[in-house]
């Protein structure tokens, strides 16, 4: 008896520091990542804050590109596969190239200078898994079977410094890899390095959470719930569009022009001769204030198919090589649709806008859980009843569509049954 008590005790203390170690490393990591991260963040806003006051660097989008291609090729990156490479990593267990970090930071902040329509979240995913690998290999005590965790909190801390949600920040990365599979395992050391870094972007750019919260929120009711559903199957359509439009363009572009440095130019100049049709750089960047506009103000005006225009403008802007991720743009696509056609449904403009973020959100990246919390983080709890009904019916209508194709459909999203095949 007393050898058995003496055993379990052992086991006890044994996972107790597993478990320190892991609070820990995440401590860490989330103030070493968050620091970046956030000062990453800082940058973007700079560079954005230059390029409106100085539109005609606009007109240097092409010779960007050509920059960009250059950096990647000096660094031995030719093909760069971006988020879907730390996915990969995530699956296999494999090392996640620490150049990445400066890859994607330099490239990013010059397609935001420059006026390229991509977001920054998807390059804080990046930075964060190649950070992360990097400190596990440092540190004393990790292992290479550590990796997947070590990889999953570097990119809680790098999202949740950069986009101020360090709830969706602490689930998305152990929910995005493969759906119908969750890391249980990473969950702690993973909220941990979120709220870490959450703290430390407070500080290092205070004032800079993007909550958006909805007023006159209506009651939840069987009507209510019905027009609810018929405007998440709508935007489940968005997001496969979205996803369809983006892995199209960029195989277009692939095959019409095959060498990396004509591509780049060339969809560069396709960008800014857009621009001058439009005849305001409204689409050029992430588009973070389009969003807050259509949020919380419902007297905004912006014509009916910019959801349209914007996902041409990004799709034509990463297939050329210019880096910066896909989740901004998925917002503005998502709250631009839902801020024109709210009306239909329902609802007012603003609370269109952001269901519609939301919901084109889960659509595109098959992470109901990390939306749900998305959701309630920027819009508010009050609309907590039409966030869950809704990302649930987004969750199924958008299919096996996703913008990362390295993301594993494990588990079928209608059954069962276990399937095993890639988003697409």
């Amino acid at each position: 008896m007393f050898i058995k008590l003496s055993k379990q005790t052992g086991i006890l203390f044994e996972k107790f520091f597993i478990n320190l170690k892991w609070m820990i490393f995440g401590v860490i990591c989330g103030a070493l990542i968050g620091t970046v991260a956030a000062l990453f963040g800082k940058a973007i806003s700079y560079v954005t804050a230059l390029r409106t006051a100085h539109s005609a660097i606009l007109f240097g989008l092409p010779l960007a590109g050509v920059a960009i291609v250059w950096y990647y090729h000096i660094l031995g990156a030719d093909s760069p596969r971006g988020t879907n490479l730390v996915i990969d990593s995530i699956h296999n267990d494999q090392k996640v190239p620490f150049r990445m970090t400066p890859l994607i930071i330099v490239s990013t902040v010059v397609t935001h200078l420059f006026g390229g329509s991509a977001g920054r979240e998807g390059a804080a995913l990046q930075v964060g898994g190649s950070l992360g690998d990097a400190l596990g290999r440092l540190l004393i005590g990790f292992n290479d079977k550590d990796r997947r965790r070590t990889i999953m909190c570097g990119m809680s801390a790098s999202f949740a410094a950069l986009f101020r949600t360090p709830l969706a920040a602490s689930v998305m990365p152990i929910e995005m890899s493969t759906v119908g599979v969750m890391y249980y395992s990473a969950f702690m050391p993973c909220v941990v390095a979120a709220l870490t870094a959450h703290v430390v972007a407070g500080i290092i750019n205070p004032g800079s959470e993007e909550t958006m919260v909805i007023a006159n929120v209506p009651e939840f009711s069987f009507k209510q719930g019905g027009l609810t559903v018929l405007f998440a199957i709508f935007c489940s359509l968005v997001a496969v569009l979205f996803c369809a439009v983006l892995h199209s363009t960029k195989k277009l572009a692939k095959l019409t022009v095959k060498n990396n440095y004509l591509r780049a130019a060339a969809c560069g100049v396709i960008v800014v001769v857009l621009t001058l049709i439009v005849g305001s750089q409204t689409y050029n960047g992430a588009g973070a204030a389009i969003i807050e506009a259509c949020v919380l103000d419902g007297a905004f005006k912006i014509v009916p198919y910019a959801f349209l225009l914007k996902m041409l403008f990004t799709a034509v802007t990463l297939s050329g090589g210019f880096q910066g991720g896909e989740i901004v743009p998925t917002l503005f696509v998502g709250a631009t649709f839902g801020h024109a056609v709210a009306v239909f449904f329902g609802m007012s403009p603003t609370m269109g806008a952001a269901l519609g973020a939301t919901f084109v959100f889960c659509g595109v990246t098959n992470c109901p859980m990390t939306s749900i919390l998305i959701g309630f983080e920027l819009f508010g709890f009050e609309l907590s009843p039409f966030i869950l009904l809704g990302v649930a019916i987004t969750f199924l209508f958008s299919g096996n569509y996703g913008l990362y194709g390295s993301q594993k459909i494990r588990y079928s999203k209608y059954d069962p049954g276990r399937v095993d095949i890639n988003a697409h």
